[in-house]
Protein backbone atom coordinates (compact mmCIF):
# COMPACT_ATOMS: atom_id res chain seq x y z
CA UNK A 1 0.00 0.00 0.00
CA UNK A 2 1.29 3.51 -0.84
CA UNK A 3 1.12 6.24 1.52
CA UNK A 4 1.96 9.95 0.91
CA UNK A 5 3.47 11.73 4.45
CA UNK A 6 3.27 15.47 4.36
CA UNK A 7 5.10 17.71 7.38
CA UNK A 8 6.49 21.37 7.30
CA UNK A 9 3.33 22.93 7.19
CA UNK A 10 2.72 25.45 10.13
CA UNK A 11 2.28 29.02 10.86
CA UNK A 12 4.55 32.09 9.90
CA UNK A 13 4.12 35.83 9.08
CA UNK A 14 3.66 37.44 5.75
CA UNK A 15 6.87 37.84 3.90
CA UNK A 16 8.08 34.63 6.03
CA UNK A 17 8.99 31.15 4.22
CA UNK A 18 7.86 27.27 5.34
CA UNK A 19 9.50 24.70 3.54
CA UNK A 20 6.81 21.42 3.14
CA UNK A 21 8.10 17.55 2.52
CA UNK A 22 5.93 14.80 1.40
CA UNK A 23 7.65 11.31 1.27
CA UNK A 24 6.16 8.51 -0.68
CA UNK A 25 5.99 4.89 1.11
CA UNK A 26 5.34 1.07 0.11
CA UNK A 27 6.96 -0.70 -2.87
CA UNK A 28 7.51 1.90 -5.08
CA UNK A 29 8.74 1.33 -9.17
CA UNK A 30 8.16 4.59 -10.69
CA UNK A 31 6.39 7.99 -9.88
CA UNK A 32 5.63 9.69 -13.33
CA UNK A 33 4.36 13.38 -11.36
CA UNK A 34 4.70 14.70 -7.99
CA UNK A 35 3.45 17.85 -7.02
CA UNK A 36 0.80 20.44 -4.72
CA UNK A 37 -1.87 21.55 -4.42
CA UNK A 38 -3.76 23.84 -1.97
CA UNK A 39 -7.42 24.19 -0.75
CA UNK A 40 -8.54 27.13 0.83
CA UNK A 41 -11.55 27.46 3.07
CA UNK A 42 -15.35 27.35 0.77
CA UNK A 43 -13.01 27.38 -2.48
CA UNK A 44 -11.63 24.48 -4.33
CA UNK A 45 -8.79 22.59 -4.52
CA UNK A 46 -6.13 24.18 -7.10
CA UNK A 47 -2.79 22.90 -8.44
CA UNK A 48 0.54 24.95 -6.54
CA UNK A 49 3.31 23.45 -8.59
CA UNK A 50 4.02 20.17 -10.17
CA UNK A 51 7.39 18.60 -11.43
CA UNK A 52 7.78 15.21 -13.37
CA UNK A 53 10.06 12.39 -12.87
CA UNK A 54 12.66 14.08 -15.63
CA UNK A 55 12.29 17.70 -14.05
CA UNK A 56 10.35 19.44 -15.85
CA UNK A 57 8.14 21.79 -13.54
CA UNK A 58 4.87 23.31 -13.78
CA UNK A 59 3.19 26.82 -11.24
CA UNK A 60 0.55 28.79 -11.00
CA UNK A 61 0.89 31.95 -11.64
CA UNK A 62 0.21 33.26 -7.84
CA UNK A 63 3.43 31.15 -6.63
CA UNK A 64 5.68 31.99 -9.64
CA UNK A 65 9.16 33.45 -8.62
CA UNK A 66 8.32 32.60 -4.65
CA UNK A 67 7.82 28.81 -4.49
CA UNK A 68 9.95 26.56 -6.02
CA UNK A 69 9.10 22.57 -6.22
CA UNK A 70 11.81 19.98 -6.22
CA UNK A 71 12.30 15.83 -5.72
CA UNK A 72 14.37 13.48 -4.90
CA UNK A 73 13.81 10.46 -6.80
CA UNK A 74 15.59 8.18 -4.85
CA UNK A 75 13.42 8.70 -2.00
CA UNK A 76 10.31 9.24 -3.61
CA UNK A 77 10.00 12.41 -1.54
CA UNK A 78 8.90 15.88 -3.31
CA UNK A 79 9.67 19.36 -1.17
CA UNK A 80 8.14 22.98 -1.62
CA UNK A 81 10.47 25.57 -0.51
CA UNK A 82 7.73 28.74 -0.11
CA UNK A 83 9.55 32.07 0.22
CA UNK A 84 7.54 35.70 0.74
CA UNK A 85 4.69 34.25 1.91
CA UNK A 86 1.69 36.14 1.94
CA UNK A 87 -1.83 35.78 3.75
CA UNK A 88 -3.35 34.64 0.52
CA UNK A 89 -1.17 31.29 0.71
CA UNK A 90 -3.05 30.29 4.07
CA UNK A 91 -4.72 26.85 3.23
CA UNK A 92 -4.72 23.39 3.32
CA UNK A 93 -1.55 21.73 1.04
CA UNK A 94 -1.76 18.89 -0.09
CA UNK A 95 0.92 16.42 -2.03
CA UNK A 96 -0.10 14.40 -4.78
CA UNK A 97 1.76 11.11 -6.83
CA UNK A 98 0.38 10.62 -10.00
CA UNK A 99 1.42 7.71 -12.13
CA UNK A 100 2.85 5.71 -9.26
CA UNK A 101 3.62 2.13 -10.22
CA UNK A 102 3.70 -0.04 -7.03
CA UNK A 103 2.95 -3.63 -5.88
CA UNK A 104 -0.51 -3.18 -6.06
CA UNK A 105 -0.50 -1.74 -9.72
CA UNK A 106 -0.54 1.52 -11.16
CA UNK A 107 -2.68 4.57 -9.85
CA UNK A 108 -2.84 7.82 -8.10
CA UNK A 109 -2.11 9.04 -4.50
CA UNK A 110 -3.14 12.59 -2.04
CA UNK A 111 -1.60 13.00 1.01
CA UNK A 112 -3.65 13.72 4.28
CA UNK A 113 -2.60 17.71 4.05
CA UNK A 114 -0.76 20.25 6.09
CA UNK A 115 -2.32 23.47 6.92
CA UNK A 116 -0.29 26.33 6.41
CA UNK A 117 -1.26 29.81 7.90
CA UNK A 118 0.06 33.34 7.03
CA UNK A 119 -0.45 35.91 9.02
CA UNK A 120 -0.73 39.57 8.02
Amino acid sequence: QVQLVESGGGLVQAGGSLRLSCAASGTIYHINDMGWYRQAPGKQRDLVARITNSGRTTYADSVKGRFTISRDNAKNTVFLQMNSLKPEDTAVYYCSARGVLSSPGLSDYWGQGTQVTVSS
